[in-house]
């Protein structure tokens, strides 16, 4: 096992990383922005230092910086957590020429899977349905053209690196076709520094339904069952929970079983998440592969008692998978809630600033990940999740129950947060009775 790592992350993700590194007897080393200056969970690590300014590109973002911290410092591995560099090829080849292990996935099934051009034949190679679109990036309007009037209306194009919705469209027509083929490109090249997109057939009214898949080095692949991300805004998750409410023995059985057979056919090893599309007659169709712990990772954790973030750490160090799938198992239902700095009556714009008062709720099934606190002021220069609720109880009635009581309790002020958002969508009788899908949000909302 590692005697000390680094976590080039910032937020709930490394103060999660922090607990579990000191629950397994390992330093953890923080790094930091001049944003972040003051941050409480630095002083949980045994080291924090400051790597540049709030801007990403000169802290989170600076490779040279965060190689610089992991030598000064002397640590052994470095945990990406998610977003930033979770997902960087660069960064992790650099990792392994530096010396330190990179505690993630091998450079080589990132490149199969992070761009999702060739995660889509790699899936269609283990036998893998996916959706009908480009076998490849496109490279004009007119090829876009010609296979959307061949696969039919209505199609979204995507970015074929990155994620989190940023270089995606979804279009109906040939006219709105051309201009959202271009301002996909130039949106991808922006997030991503690369403006290669595809296409495929838009799936009408789907769940988005993902797999939690950890592999050693070994060889050995297990599945955690699935998380139901189907609750988005603009394709941004807001609420996940586990299990799927929809899914029967069988069809949950085939998706774990298509989720391994992509891991294996990678050569992968350490946490991943395979991400699906179900349609209406419950087939679903591979989208894509998230090489990375997923902000969603606790609901799985709650359901199958397996803390995911020390098996990351157990695996990087080169320990096996001492499971068997038979001794996983799915246990109640959890739900998480993010909780974003944002107002939900205004559009969701970010909603910066100092927390006068912060009261987080408790009580039997609660789970507060966060690392807010009264007195912290929410910057700017990041991504607006503040925290994650999340619950966990016998049913699914009683975990919706558990979860409007929480957010109820949870006190956040004078900022905006999107919880009285999260509770309009928990109150829902849609939502209540399971009959919702990736457009629900837009829809109701």
């Amino acid at each position: 096992m590692f005697s000390r790592i680094l976590i080039a992350n910032r937020g709930e993700i490394a103060l999660r990383i922090i607990r579990a590194c000191h629950e397994l007897g390992i330093g953890a080393v923080a790094v930091y922005s001049e944003a972040d200056r003051g941050a409480a969970y630095l002083q949980l690590a045994d080291e924090a230092v400051c790597i540049g300014p709030a801007e990403s590109a000169k802290s989170y973002l600076n490779i040279p910086r965060i190689i610089s911290a992991a030598e000064i410092t002397d640590v052994e591995a470095i945990h990406p957590g998610y977003g930033f560099l979770a997902e960087n090829i660069e960064f992790a080849r650099i990792c392994h020429e530096c010396g330190i292990t990179f505690i993630g996935p091998p450079v080589e099934a990132m490149v199969l899977l992070g761009d999702k051009v060739r995660a889509r034949e790699l899936a269609q190679e283990a036998n893998v349905p996916v959706v009908p679109g480009s076998d490849g990036a496109l490279e004009s309007n007119s090829d876009a053209l010609k296979l959307a009037n061949k696969i039919g209306y209505p199609v979204i194009i995507k970015a074929a690196a990155g994620g989190g919705g940023r270089g995606m469209r979804v279009v109906h027509n040939n006219m709105n076709l051309r201009s959202a083929f271009s301002a996909a490109r130039a949106e991808a090249k922006a997030a991503f520094g690369d403006g290669s997109v595809y296409l495929e057939k838009l799936v009408v009214e789907p769940r988005h339904v993902e797999v939690q898949v950890m592999a050693d080095q070994a060889g050995n692949a297990l599945h955690f069952y699935e998380r139901d991300c189907s609750i988005q805004r603009r394709h941004q998750k807001m609420i996940e929970e586990s299990p799927c409410p929809v899914l029967d023995k069988r069809t949950r059985e085939e998706l774990a079983d298509a989720a391994l057979r992509i891991i294996k056919k990678a050569k992968y090893f350490n946490a991943a998440t395979v991400e699906f599309l179900l349609d209406k007659d419950k087939r679903f169709y591979f989208i894509e592969a998230n090489t990375r712990i997923q902000v969603e990772h606790p609901v799985t954790e709650m359901v199958t008692g397996h803390d995911l973030i020390k098996w990351q750490l157990k695996i990087a160090a080169g320990l096996p998978l001492k499971l068997s799938q038979k001794s996983i198992k799915q246990t109640g239902v959890a739900i998480e809630c993010r909780i974003n700095a944002e107002d939900p009556r205004n559009d969701f714009v970010p909603s910066p600033g100092t927390i006068t008062r912060y009261i987080p709720p408790g009580g039997p099934g609660v789970r507060v990940d966060a690392y807010v606190h009264q007195g912290w002021t929410v910057p700017s220069s990041y991504d607006s999740m503040i925290a994650k609720l999340i619950v966990h109880q016998r049913t699914r009635a009683e975990a919706i129950a558990t979860m409007k009581r929480a957010l109820r309790e949870f006190v956040i002020e004078p900022i905006k947060t999107t919880i009285p958002a999260c509770l309009d969508i928990l109150s829902h009788n849609l939502f209540v009775k399971n009959k919702v899908d990736t457009s629900f949000v837009e829809r109701n909302f």
